[in-house]
């Protein structure tokens, strides 16, 4: 019902110009894409806020060329990816992602937010397609197959990315006092 729903909302905008029928696909996205740039960034609030308005604004211009193939939401957050991976390679030319993870620790370590604070550690020491299939998979709730197709593998590879990942997250907060 609900991929319906988008379906029409989207069909509102594109045919008829509908500008609320947009507002309402935001509303109704944005904490999720906002809470996997907060995961990707490491609690970066003020650059994942950018990042969102970004994916919005892309999937707004390009809301034509949506054909229905998967649902909206995998749509909306394979563009998502595209966003914050584009970001990382504009980024990567002048200063590398290591400085800009180790930056976004160092603000995270500042606001002093405990467990946020670990889990945004421990999500760190992941390499990127492993904190994405993560975010999207325990905190998006998403299945495998969607995250296949925002990420564009297979999978298998997916499910390998979430049993290091998960491994690895266990690891970092077993060292750390959690059980």
């Amino acid at each position: 019902m609900s991929q319906l729903n988008d379906i029409a909302l989207v069909a509102q905008v594109v045919v008829f110009g509908n500008k609320g029928a947009f507002d309402t696909l935001v509303k109704k996205y944005q904490s999720p894409i906002r809470r996997f740039f907060l995961q990707q960034t490491l609690g970066d609030e003020a650059l994942s806020d950018d990042l969102a308005q970004e994916t919005f604004i892309k999937a707004y211009t390009h809301l034509a060329s949506y054909k229905n193939l998967s649902s909206f939401s995998t749509w909306l957050f394979r563009i998502a990816y595209n966003v914050f991976y584009d970001y990382i390679r504009n980024r990567k030319e002048t200063s590398g992602l290591e400085d800009w993870e180790v930056d976004a620790t160092h603000q995270t370590e500042q606001r002093q937010i405990g467990k946020e604070m670990d889990i945004y550690r421990g999500l760190s020491l992941l390499k990127g397609v492993e904190r994405t299939c993560i975010t999207l998979h325990y905190m998006e709730d998403l299945p495998i197959a969607k995250i296949s197709a925002i990420v564009g593998i297979p999978s298998g590879t997916v499910k390998s990315h979430l049993s290091r990942g998960k491994e690895k997250l266990a690891n970092f907060l077993k060292q750390n006092g959690y059980e």
